[in-house]
């Protein structure tokens, strides 16, 4: 079984962020869903690649992409930020590299990818608390 994220607590508060969205209803797979639409976030695996564990993984990603359109997931990250024990928090800053051809394409949008010495990159950061639940 993969390292979930989420404790029960959690879990309920975040079921009653999705309830009040009037958009989703309480299905005991959504738990299970989230956790991997969380675990293929942390681990940057193809979708394919997703343990089988958090159910079939073209459910996750079409759960995924339709909870993005609406506005969903968006609210649950803010709710789980809101979470955080910020008494302690670390900080994290990398530069990425990007393709040689990752620059190419026009699209309307800024892409964030930068010209360097080292070539294109781009710079991500995080921010994370202290609290690892185990429980």
């Amino acid at each position: 079984m993969p390292r979930t994220m989420l404790t029960d607590v959690r879990w309920e508060l975040l079921l009653q962020v999705m309830k009040s969205t009037g958009r989703i209803y309480d299905k005991t797979e959504h738990r299970m869903t989230f956790e991997g639409i969380l675990y293929r976030m942390r681990t940057g695996i193809p979708w394919r690649d997703l343990p089988s564990e958090f159910g079939e993984w073209s459910t996750v990603y079409r759960r995924f992409n339709l909870w993005s359109k609406k506005g969903i997931l968006s609210k649950l990250f803010r709710s789980l930020s809101s979470m955080a024990d910020l008494e302690w928090v670390f900080l994290d800053g990398s530069i990425v590299r990007a393709h040689q051809h990752s620059t190419g394409a026009a699209t309307e949008s800024s892409e964030q990818i930068g010209k360097s010495r080292g070539g294109n990159s781009t710079h991500v950061n995080v921010a994370t608390d202290v609290l690892l639940n185990t429980k």
